[in-house]
């Protein structure tokens, strides 16, 4: 396993020093500066990736290369986006950077409904609440029609909630979910987001599949002309919300799309906290279905408290993901290529050490910290007792 660790550059509130004396060899980061859609020049990439070769470590994984929205919905100038993120593959690969996380999530890139979930000890975590979601879409967003999306029990519980909710409480959960994308340059306002929503009205998940497709097979004769390795990271949560469509939220999904899209150049982001949001999926399982296909990983661990009610773990190695049967699988697939897969600590508790910086949620030092060192103790061991 390869240590990795995403960095957001200039502005992240951890340095490139405290990166490699955590123990990382390989930094996954992206040029936040750049809208999507917009080319990234070659002298923008060669000059952060010269920052990252003077701290000791490599800048090996981009995460991400946004797809511009309207290539998703193909509206607009959609296919010049297109051709920009080829040009944007191509200088990556000049630059010797060939593996980019991505993901095809429409307008948000992932959702919780609570950034400060406090553990028994006093740490918090990023949360997910099905209800609180809910909640927020019926009574605050008010999403027109957003009534048929839920279930009646879900409705009342949803609708006791927020009644019962004080201001402060309701501003908590309205901005957790608005939040941007770490990293990125735009926050969402409820009626950008309402817009944003509108515009896919019309696109059902069948549509949406479509392009996702169309999108993988345009751009693969550039990842087979240059050798990048494109990783999708799975929907998260893997359900279906605020009447968005999901495509990439299980096995199913992925084998649909490994399919469709034959070239092995198209991937996975590996997430084990995306895809463990849902109870149905066995993570285990899917890495050593797709194992070639698995270009990138995010390793962290969540709990399930209630349905529909997750947490990210105390611990990156208990709760609901089988950590040591999933690390297993990763070190046969090394052996496999024979070599080592980029694998990044994902999210971690927001710990004491860190509470006089301001980190990007779930991006924290001392959490992540904990986890590269629970995982990479955990490699150890298990390469220890393969040779033993």
């Amino acid at each position: 396993m390869k240590s990795g660790w995403r960095w957001y550059g200039a502005k992240d509130a951890i340095s490139l020093r405290e990166i490699r004396q955590a123990g990382v060899t390989d930094v996954v980061a992206a040029l936040y500066g750049r809208r999507p859609g917009e080319v990234w020049p070659v002298e923008e990439i060669q000059a952060l990736a010269r920052q990252v070769k003077d701290a000791g470590m490599t800048w090996s994984v981009v995460e991400s290369v946004p797809v511009h929205e309207d290539i998703k919905k193909h509206a607009g100038d959609w296919r010049t986006y297109v051709e920009n993120y080829k040009q944007t593959l191509r200088n990556l690969a000049a630059c010797d950077i060939k593996t980019v996380c991505y993901n095809f999530m429409p307008v948000l890139d992932w959702t919780r409904s609570n950034l400060a979930y406090v553990l028994p000890d006093g740490s918090d975590v990023l949360c997910y609440n099905h209800v609180e979601v809910a909640a927020f879409d019926l009574f605050s967003l008010k999403r027109p029609n957003a009534a048929r999306d839920y279930d009646e029990e879900t409705r009342d519980r949803a609708k006791t909630l927020w009644e019962k909710l004080p201001p402060s409480e309701r501003t908590r959960i309205e901005k957790s979910i608005l939040l941007g994308l770490p990293g990125t340059v735009d926050d969402l306002t409820p009626a950008e987001f309402l817009k944003q929503l509108d515009a896919y009205r019309d696109i059902g998940e069948e549509t949406l599949r479509a392009h996702l497709y169309g999108f993988l097979n345009e751009i693969t004769p550039v990842l087979e002309e240059t050798g990048v390795k494109m990783a999708i990271h799975p929907d998260d949560p893997p359900r279906p919300l605020f009447g968005l469509p999901r495509v990439l939220s299980n096995a199913t999904d992925i084998r649909r799309m490994c399919r469709e899209c034959p070239s092995t150049n198209v991937g996975l982001t590996l997430c084990t906290g995306s895809l463990g949001g849902s109870l149905d999926n066995d993570e285990v399982a899917i890495f050593r279905e797709f194992a070639p296909r698995v270009h990138f990983g995010h390793f962290r661990n969540i709990r399930h408290i209630a349905p529909g009610v997750f947490h990210e773990s105390e611990s990156h190695l208990r709760g609901k993901v089988d950590m040591i049967g999933l690390v297993k699988e990763l070190l046969k697939e090394e052996r496999r290529r024979g070599e080592g897969i980029v694998v990044r600590p994902d999210h971690g508790r927001h710990l004491e050490i860190d509470r006089a910086r301001t980190c990007y949620s779930g991006y924290d030092y001392g959490g992540r910290l904990v986890g590269l060192a629970e995982l990479r103790g955990l490699v150890f061991g298990l390469e220890h007792g393969m040779q033993g």
